[in-house]
């Protein structure tokens, strides 16, 4: 009769012997997760932390040994330099699939590290240029700059029937980006946009800039910015006695526009954000509820996306029946993934074929869609 102690040991020996036969699969993540976009770093980190937890809870098993996934997450707290620190620390701990960056001007200079060691990045990062580098392991499982800003633009002169718009940008690759293409689709639609003022994203204080705007009497003013210098915005807005609206890209359409600007955010802040409404997605209500389940408050933004780009790199694997970035990247390229944020199937350029945009408008401080468009 063998001691409880050898039974024991046989038993740790078996734990061992089948965790060896395991593959492991790191993901990394890359984001802010300190600072004033520390809420958005956070959600979409935990979009990803979902994802690795339910894989390894049910694991899938390719060429002929079950998938054990890791989440590595960096903090590029939204800055260039920092972004490119943590790409190479995230490269040198072996990792080959990557979820994020957030910020198109982390992403742009970022992605070039990541597409040289071999890695495969998904990225929600708006500005056209991402994907004109050339990178063919890069996807963006977003609307584009184009698509965010021009519908906004579209909805503003259709639905809402402005006439005089005017435009601010916090000058990052982002800001930049969508402002230009709101503005130039505005114009296309018929509006005026009589004036175009810059700031940074540092910045809280807009009151030259807005009293400047308010003597030209714009009925709207489309602002190219992150929701902690658009909260600030609005309320100086109100105080100043400005009635225009606020628009926005997706960088706005956040419980945390509500949260800084109480009172000053409502259904005069619209904002544009890539994919179809979640709610009337059929698996959006199941995910946003095993969401607050597990992290104990509603998903925002972008969780879903980077669920479902982490499910993506799984399935990928599953169906190259390897976890080799270039058959994975092969597998991404030609098929689609239905995800619960919409459809990832790409172009050769890395850009999603279809990615509707919707447009929220806010009430009781949260982000509440109005339509696809």
């Amino acid at each position: 009769m063998k001691s409880k102690l050898t039974v024991a040991a046989l038993a740790l020996l078996a734990a061992y012997g089948s965790q060896a036969q395991d593959t492991i699969v790191k993901i990394g993540h890359s984001g802010p997760l300190s600072g004033a976009q520390a809420f958005a770093g956070k959600d979409n980190e935990n979009g990803a932390r979902l994802a690795v937890e339910e894989l390894n809870a049910k694991p899938i098993t390719v060429a002929g040994k079950k998938l054990k996934f890791e989440l590595l997450s960096e903090d590029d707290q939204g800055d260039p330099k920092a972004g490119m620190a943590a790409a190479q620390k995230l490269i040198d701990k072996g990792v080959r699939y990557v979820v994020g960056p957030y910020n198109s001007g982390v992403a742009i200079p970022a992605s070039r590290a990541y597409n040289d060691a071999g890695a495969l990045i998904a990225s929600v990062a708006t500005n056209p240029k991402l994907t004109q580098q050339g990178y063919k392991g890069l996807y963006r499982i977003n609307a584009s700059d184009t698509q965010l800003g021009s519908k906004m633009a579209l909805y503003a002169a259709n639905e809402l029937k402005l006439k005089t718009v005017a435009v601010i940008d916090d000058r990052t690759a982002f800001g930049q980006g969508v402002a230009e293409e709101f503005k130039k689709q505005a114009r296309a639609a018929g509006m005026t946009v009589v004036g175009h003022e810059f700031t940074n994203d540092k910045a809280f204080d807009f009151t030259a800039i807005l009293t400047k705007l308010k003597t030209k009497n714009v009925q709207a003013i489309f602002f190219g910015g992150y929701a902690p210098q658009g909260a600030p915005m609005a309320r100086q807005m109100k105080q100043l006695g400005i009635s225009a609206r606020l628009l926005g890209g997706d960088t706005i359409c956040t419980a945390e526009m509500g949260k800084l600007g109480g009172d000053a955010v409502g259904d005069n802040v619209l904002c544009s954000q890539g994919g179809a409404i979640l709610d009337k997605a059929a698996a959006g209500p199941g995910f946003k509820a095993r969401f607050k389940a597990r992290f104990k408050q509603d998903a925002d933004v972008y969780a879903a996306a980077y669920y479902d780009a982490t499910m993506m790199y799984a399935n990928a694997m599953r169906q190259a029946d390897s976890t080799d970035p270039q058959k994975v990247q092969q597998a991404i390229s030609a098929g689609a993934y239905q995800g619960v944020a919409g459809t990832y199937a790409f172009d050769a350029k890395g850009d999603m074929k279809q990615s509707p945009v919707t447009i929220f408008s806010f009430k009781g401080g949260q982000p509440v869609a109005l339509t696809s468009y």
